[in-house]
Order: C-alpha cells, then sequence, then structure tokens
C-alpha cells in the first residue's frame, strides 16, 4: 500500500484495485507533481504466480463523495432537513413522513392522504420490514378522501357493505328520515349526477379495496431528495401484478 498522504480536507483517497494476469514484471510508475513532490499513480502487489494487484489512487473531490442514507420512515413527526448540494442548490431530506398527496389517475384527481404501511419493495425486503419509504415502494394509503369525493362526485357510496335490518325501532327510524333530509338535492344536482353515472367506471380491485379503507399505492417521487412521498393509486394490470406479488408472499409465509 503507498503511503502517499494528502493534507486537502476537501479530498479524500479513494482506492480501487484490479485483479489482472502479468506476464512480465511490472514497475512502479512514479509522477512528479508541479510543485515538486512526487507520488505513486500505482502501487503493484504480487499474489501468486503470474496474478498481480494493482491499487490506484485518485483524489475526489468534495462534490464526488455520496451522501449518506435518508432512510425515510413513517411517523407522524414530520421532520424534513435542508441540505446544501453543489452549485449552491438545495435539496429536502425527509426524515420521517406520514402523509403524501396521491394521485387516482383513472379519475384524474389528487388528494393529499394518510401513507398507513409499506407491503412491498421490489429491491429489498428489508425496506418493507424497516418501514422505509423510497421511491416505486408499494405501501397502503388512506381511503376516506377519495371515498368523500367520490361520494360527492358521483353521489355513490362505494365500500360500504349493505347490511339487512329486518326489525328497526322507531327511534332509529326517525334517524334514517332525518339522514334523507340531509341528503336531499336540487333537481339540477340529481340531472348532473345521472349524468356522471353514464359514464361512471370503477376498477373491481379498487373498489375490494374501499371496503377495507386502504388502497395500494406506489410512490413515485424521491423522499430523501425532495422531502415528499407523493404517488399515485394502483390500477389495472399493475395493480393485478402486485397483488399477485402480495398475495404469492403471504402464501411462502403461511407455509414457513
Amino acid at each position: 500500500m503507498s503511503n502517499f498522504e494528502h493534507s486537502d480536507a476537501d479530498s479524500v483517497l479513494l482506492q480501487v484495485s484490479l485483479v489482472i494476469p502479468c506476464t512480465k514484471d511490472v514497475q512502479l510508475v512514479e509522477r512528479r507533481r508541479p510543485g515538486g513532490r512526487s507520488e505513486s499513480n500505482f502501487h503493484v502487489e504480487p499474489l501468486i504466480a503470474n496474478i498481480v494487484v494493482i491499487y490506484a489512487f485518485r483524489l475526489l473531490d468534495l462534490y464526488e463523495l455520496g451522501r449518506q442514507p435518508a432512510n425515510t420512515k413513517i411517523s407522524s413527526n414530520k421532520t424534513v432537513r435542508r441540505v446544501r448540494v453543489r452549485g449552491g442548490n438545495v435539496k429536502w431530506r425527509a426524515l420521517r413522513l406520514d402523509t403524501g398527496n396521491y394521485s387516482w389517475g383513472s379519475e384524474a384527481v389528487t388528494r393529499k392522504t394518510r401513507i398507513l404501511d409499506v407491503v412491498y419493495n421490489a429491491s429489498n425486503n428489508e425496506l418493507v420490514r424497516t418501514q422505509t419509504l423510497v421511491k416505486s415502494a408499494i405501501v397502503q394509503v388512506d381511503a376516506a378522501p377519495f371515498k368523500q369525493w367520490y361520494l360527492q362526485h358521483y353521489g355513490v357510496d362505494i365500500g360500504r357493505k349493505k347490511k339487512v335490518v329486518p326489525s328497526a325501532t322507531k327511534k332509529e327510524g326517525e334517524e334514517a328520515e332525518g339522514a334523507t333530509e340531509e341528503a336531499k338535492k336540487s333537481n339540477h344536482v340529481v340531472r348532473k349526477l345521472e349524468k356522471r353515472q353514464e359514464e361512471r367506471k370503477l376498477d373491481p380491485h379498487v373498489e375490494e379495496q374501499f371496503s377495507s379503507g386502504r388502497l395500494l399505492a406506489a410512490i413515485s417521487s424521491r423522499p430523501g431528495q425532495c422531502g415528499r412521498a407523493d404517488g399515485y393509486i394502483l390500477e389495472g394490470k399493475e395493480l393485478e401484478f402486485y397483488m399477485k406479488k402480495l398475495q404469492k408472499k403471504k402464501g411462502k409465509g403461511a407455509a414457513a
């Protein structure tokens, strides 16, 4: 290993090792710097027959350094740090988040909602276990904001389980009458809702999720770079794909 040292605090030493076959003697290359100080470009270390290891040294400037990962966690104690980066620019490092803006693509509506759980990550299961928010992570979000919008826009309360009550008390009947009076709408609103009903389409898988109060969504922003965990609701083929992945994962867990 070379004894070369650099006194500049803004630079660090990078070591890259390369193993190559060698059929002849390899000499140490010396380079003289403008200041008169000499340094070794390469340090060669013989191993076994016809094999050498070359350690290549290069000085890294501060802007080339990597920073620690944000490892954004789900927490109600929202914590976002300001990071000054190259060129005087700013990044926002989210350390703890529990909300984000999620878009429902087929309905062209976006609502701010709570992030409840991380359920799948294609890159690493450890990020699921530690509830880490990263780009492309599959999370469960609160369905309430979208449910309220759907009721207002279409006049349909999705996700409600219908219960048949054979006999109701007088008091319950009076409460139901009061609810119907509150739900009275003008003729114009009724016609508008009927018009919207003609074009209404809802993915059966999404409708099932509304009954549980949780929707599967994907994070499309980078929490460690922009300080936000925004994304979109999963639908169609993409939703089916991740539902199969989750079912397969659940089956493996039950078998174990």
